[in-house]
Order: C-alpha cells, then sequence, then structure tokens
C-alpha cells in the first residue's frame, strides 16, 4: 500500500448549537477580536445572529465583513483581509456557503501580509502565516469547512489556492444554521457533494487512500436518501443532519484525493456564466462518468446501489455504470434542478470558449483517471449542453 497524508482540522463538531462553541474556542486560543466573514443571506436568515451572541458571550470583539458575493471573486478576498487588518483581528470566522468559507480562509491568510494573493494560485504556494480560523458552515454541500482550498474568480477564471495552511484550526456543524437553506440552493449544493465524492473516489491522486475512499463511499450512502428529504422537507433535522455529515464526508475526501474532469469543466461554467458551482459538477458529471467507463468501470459500477439502493444490483460492468450515469443525470430533475447546461442557462455559442478555458484547469484535470484531449473536452461540453 502506498504510503499518504491526510489533511484535517484539528478539530470538528458537528452537533445542534456548535455555533454556540466560536467564542470558547477563539478564547481557549488567546483570541480577543475576530473578523466575521459573511454575507447578507446568512444574515437574514439568522445565522450572524447565533455566532455574533456567543462572540459576546465570550468577550470577543468583533467586526462582520458581509460582502461577500455568491461566486466569490479576488476582490472580495482582499478586502476581507483590509477589514481584518484595519481592526487589528487576531481571528477570523467564517460563516456561511462555501464561497463565505473561502473568503474567510484567504482573508486570515492575506491579513498577516506574508502572501500575495496573486502569486499564489495554484498547489502548495501559500505558505502563511495565517491568523486563527474557525469555519462554520450554513449551507451543507461544499465541504469547505475541511478543505485546504479557498476559490476565487480572477480575470475571469476560477481560480484556486490549495496550501495545508488554509486548513481550519476548527471547524464547527450545526445543523440549526441550515434548517432555513431554500429548496434551491439545499439541491445545487448536495448535488456538488454527490459529484464531489464521485470523483474523489475515482481520482487518479497520488494521495487517494483508504481513507478518502471510505469517507467518499459513505458521503453517498447519506446522500441517497438525506438530499431528496431535505430538498422536499426542509425541516426535517434527520436529514439536514445527515446532508451536513455527508458534506463534511465529501469534502474530507476531496481535501486529500482531490476531484477531477467534472470539476475541471465545471469551473468555467461558474466563471463565465454564473451557474453555482455545485450544480456546474452535478451537470457535467454523468458525461465524465460515461467518459471514464473504459478505466474506472468498476469503481463506477460499485457506486450504483451505494447512491441509487433501489438500482438492479444486477448486469456486467458497461450496463451499470451507463445506469449509474442516467440515473445521476436524472436526479437533478427530481431535486428539482436543470439537467442540462442549455437549461441552467448557458449559452451554446460558448462552448469553444468554455473547452479553451477548461485546458488551462490542467491541476483537476491531472487527477481524472483518464486523459482528456481538447476534442474529448469539446464533446463532453456538447453532451451537457443537451
Amino acid at each position: 500500500m502506498a504510503g499518504f497524508v491526510f489533511n484535517t482540522p484539528a478539530r470538528i463538531v458537528c452537533a445542534a448549537g456548535a455555533a454556540g462553541q466560536a467564542g470558547t474556542y477563539f478564547r481557549a486560543a488567546g483570541v480577543s477580536r475576530v473578523l466575521v466573514v459573511t454575507d447578507a443571506g446568512v444574515a437574514r436568515a439568522g445565522g450572524l445572529a447565533i455566532v455574533l451572541d456567543a462572540l459576546r458571550a465570550a468577550g470577543v470583539a468583533h467586526r462582520v465583513f458581509q460582502d461577500v458575493p455568491s461566486g466569490p471573486d479576488a476582490q472580495a478576498a482582499t478586502a476581507a483581509a483590509a477589514a481584518a487588518v484595519e481592526m487589528q483581528a487576531e481571528g477570523v470566522l467564517g460563516l456561511g456557503g462555501g464561497s463565505a468559507l473561502d473568503v474567510a480562509k484567504l482573508a486570515a491568510l492575506l491579513a498577516t501580509g506574508g502572501d500575495a494573493l496573486s502569486e499564489i494560485y495554484g498547489t502548495g504556494l501559500a505558505k502563511g502565516p495565517r491568523l486563527p480560523l474557525i469555519l462554520v458552515p450554513t449551507l451543507a454541500g461544499s465541504g469547505a469547512e475541511v478543505t485546504p482550498m479557498a476559490l476565487v474568480v480572477a480575470g475571469g477564471e476560477k481560480k484556486a489556492v490549495v496550501a495545508s495552511c488554509l486548513i481550519a484550526d476548527v471547524a464547527l456543524l450545526d445543523v440549526d444554521l441550515t434548517l432555513t437553506a431554500p429548496p434551491a440552493e439545499t439541491a445545487a449544493a448536495g448535488a456538488g457533494a454527490i459529484a464531489m465524492a464521485v470523483e474523489a473516489f475515482t481520482s487518479s491522486h497520488a494521495n487517494a487512500n483508504p481513507l478518502s475512499l471510505a469517507l467518499a463511499e459513505g458521503a453517498l450512502g447519506l446522500l441517497a436518501w438525506a438530499l431528496p428529504l431535505a430538498v422536499r422537507e426542509g425541516a426535517d433535522r434527520r436529514a439536514r443532519h445527515a446532508l451536513l455529515t455527508a458534506s463534511l464526508m465529501a469534502g474530507e475526501a476531496c481535501a486529500n484525493a482531490a476531484v477531477g474532469a467534472a470539476h475541471a469543466l465545471a469551473y468555467p461554467v461558474c466563471a463565465r456564466h454564473g451557474v453555482p458551482a455545485g450544480l456546474a459538477s452535478a451537470l457535467m458529471l454523468p458525461h465524465v462518468v460515461r467518459f471514464n467507463l473504459p478505466v474506472a468501470g468498476h469503481a463506477y459500477s460499485g457506486l450504483l446501489t451505494r447512491l441509487f439502493p433501489e438500482a438492479p444490483a444486477a448486469g456486467d460492468s458497461a450496463a451499470r455504470v451507463a445506469a449509474f450515469a442516467a440515473r445521476l443525470g436524472a436526479l437533478l430533475s427530481v431535486i428539482g434542478l436543470p439537467q442540462t447546461l442549455k437549461a441552467a442557462g448557458v449559452p451554446q455559442a460558448d462552448l469553444a470558449g468554455l473547452v479553451t478555458a477548461a485546458q488551462r484547469q490542467t491541476r483537476l484535470l491531472a487527477n481524472n483517471p483518464r486523459p482528456l484531449l481538447a476534442q474529448d473536452i469539446a464533446a463532453l461540453y456538447k453532451a451537457a449542453w443537451g
């Protein structure tokens, strides 16, 4: 068995009311001034008030930065870092979906002055130090609270900073903060968690390992029943808790095994057309599964009944993979999402531009079990467009 490194926050708390512990953890780390990075939607939903009450109870001074757009950009990250410097923050708390958490990671890093954002896109270029960091997700799907990466749009492209110094000190997963997530956001983020788990399970990354495989497979088992139920019955606490746990597990799998072509092809769709990240990767996934069949058929075959337990268990590998891909596409409709790039608002005229942009996503393309040429990428976009 090959050796591997497993990246994870030092502490993960997944429990109702966990967000109320934020102030206690900061105080234990000697932190008395905190920048809270969030977005206006979280503030309206009430999650921000819960966190601020926890900070006040612990005597932690704070300032709120809530100018995080739905598709985070480099400007938001640098503005958040500037806010942290201005208030002389000793720590950063990220509260929200993947966008807010990624901006919080970068704010904690950039505020120390040791790294410049334009110089650290890629893997292992950011060195730190960073401010103490606590991440609190309010939407289950991205797993960003446990990953060593932050994604932003810069120069019209979605770029990633990947470095171990971005791993949070503490991740607080509080089911109470996810109950108000709207059905469409719940569905898109949950579909993204499926794509993340499937790609981590089949990743050719050198650090793919037994732990990441087990986490990815376990995440799909939870998502199988929890995602449709959470979309349909948003107040179902059991489903919401399972969805939050599955997101965490998929995030840990991704953090250590990395994702592949579905995400590589999704990045330009997000950056150029504003399609939510989870939805974009989920739209590409069935087509990538079919493309990878010759080299990853056995792996996909084994996931069929894990994610779709009602599916027939019989049939050869090719038939099972075909069924898996078809059911992945059909699931989007079941949870109220578009099934094609066309339906998601991507113009056919930009497919060539998407191909050019996707070819630059070499970090992710390298993890795909089957290499992709430009014509392969073009064919996948054409199939996904509808």
